[in-house]
């Protein structure tokens, strides 16, 4: 532990010293450090990472880095808001059931063969993610595989890997679908409809070839599930042992949050409507209908709030974009973004490839969160430079997304299912399995995320 904490004390400090030679202010170089410092703290120690954040946004704010004022306006609150209120809305739909019983009317369908029932698997994570968000999907849509797995007696995790890379693609086609989706949309000024024009076609294609990728490579595993499928015969004793009713709550339930989704995709349209500002309705309404389900389910509602939201995850996020917004305050993110144009120019192709890749390949190895935050204050320098910015904001978000899938700790989304895995079965999913499939996944689809952004002139 003393030789990793060494570790981090010489990397921030070596930050500090390599800005300051490149151009940085004192000032700047102080910043450097401290956020240098505050991020390799997360992920080296990652069960301490609120600590690091805490003390990095209190280090920044002695040494007056930033003031109080600016602190709490880097925060996002609003992004905040609008994940408490999504985890809430979740949280009330997983406890009346909502999610098992549809997967039990789609595993109901005739002839459910073993190809079927893996591409009905990955198709159901990439959907649900987009609707719920990628951690909400996952730890529904893992408890699912692990259930499959123990009644057909087969190995989850040939089954529990292409769930976890279908429900990170599927998380970078709506507003919804991830933290960092709607971080962007926040700060970028993108409506759900732009995502639905412009996110929704490239996740839909870059979904159906990483199916066939996954087919090909887990065909061994699929010919043995869909043995094991024929054996049985008919699938009556499977569905009855994970089958739920579809009550009361559940019909209620499903109603107040589709309702929300269409609320939500129309944000603009109402907003335009009546004056509003522009996102006020996108990130409040699901506060809103937070505030319906509470009292609607008024003997739950404390239990929404204390259990169903993640508040060690929001507390983490509300520090980590504070922290990323002193980059923008104090100018650092002019600096790196004079150096890019200074070397690469100001075409939005060759920005927009360096923007995804290395954002894709900082994911495999950082939290993608993490990644976009610190990514976020560069788009918005470049964009003081008058570089088009609607391109880098999409490569920023298809390469966090896309590459997260590269290895076990690149989402959190993966790290969740990995969790449930060993805490159910006591299995545990070896780096380098992972790492063969996921990197394959993940180049070819952020190689056809940045085709298609040049293709569609996104």
């Amino acid at each position: 532990m003393k030789r990793k904490i060494a570790f981090i004390i010489c990397a921030a400090l070596l930050a500090g010293f390599l800005g300051a030679k490149t151009g940085f202010s004192l000032h700047q170089s102080i910043v450097a450090s401290v956020f240098c410092l505050s991020i390799l703290g997360v992920l080296v120690f990652w069960e301490l990472r609120l600590s690091f954040v805490f003390f990095g946004a209190g280090v920044l704010l002695l040494t007056r880095a930033i003031d109080l004022e600016n602190l709490l306006k880097f925060a996002s609150l609003d992004v905040i808001l609008f994940l408490i209120g999504m985890m809430i809305l979740v949280g009330m739909l997983n406890e009346a059931g909502l999610f098992f019983w549809a997967v039990t009317r789609l595993l109901s369908i005739k002839g459910i063969t073993g190809k079927k029932l893996f591409l009905l698997l990955m198709g159901i994570s990439a959907v649900s993610s987009g609707l719920m968000g990628e951690v909400a999907s996952i730890i529904i849509m893992a408890r699912i595989v692990i259930v499959i797995s123990d009644f057909f007696e087969m190995d989850p995790i040939p089954l529990l890997i292409p769930t976890v890379l279908a429900t990170n693609i599927g998380s970078s086609g709506t507003v919804l679908g991830n933290p960092i989706g709607v971080l962007i949309a926040a700060r970028a000024g993108l409506t759900f409809e732009d995502f639905l024009i412009q996110a929704l076609p490239i996740t839909v294609i870059v979904l159906i070839m990483t199916i066939i990728v996954l087919l090909f490579w887990f065909r061994k595993y699929i010919r043995a599930l869909n043995d094991k499928l024929i054996s049985l015969g008919k699938n009556k004793m499977f569905l009855s042992l994970i089958s739920i009713p579809a009550d009361r709550k559940v019909k209620i339930g499903a109603l107040i949050f589709v309702l929300t989704l269409i609320a939500i995709a129309l944000h603009r349209r109402f907003e335009l409507l009546f004056g509003l500002e522009e996102n006020t309705l996108l990130l409040m309404l699901p506060i809103f209908s937070a505030g319906i389900v509470m009292l609607y389910r008024r003997d739950k509602a404390r239990h929404y709030v204390e259990k169903e939201v993640e508040w060690f995850s929001i507390l983490f996020f509300l520090f980590l974009f504070a922290q990323a917004g002193v980059i923008k305050y104090s100018g650092i993110s002019d600096v790196f973004a004079n150096k890019l144009i200074a070397n690469i120019g100001m075409q939005p192709g060759p920005l927009s490839a360096l923007m995804l890749y290395s954002s894709g390949l900082l994911s495999s190895v950082l939290d993608n969160t993490v990644v976009v935050a610190s990514y976020i204050p560069i788009v918005q320098s470049l964009g003081a430079l008058h570089v088009s910015m609607k391109p880098l904001w999409w490569a920023v978000l298809f390469g966090a997304c896309y590459g997260g899938n590269i290895t076990v700790i690149g989402s959190t989304a993966n790290i969740v299912a990995a969790d449930i895995l060993e805490k159910q079965l006591n299995k545990k999913i070896n780096f380098f399995v992972w790492l063969k499939i996921g990197l394959v996944v993940g180049i070819f689809s952020m190689t056809i995320a940045f085709a298609l952004i040049l293709l569609f002139n996104v």
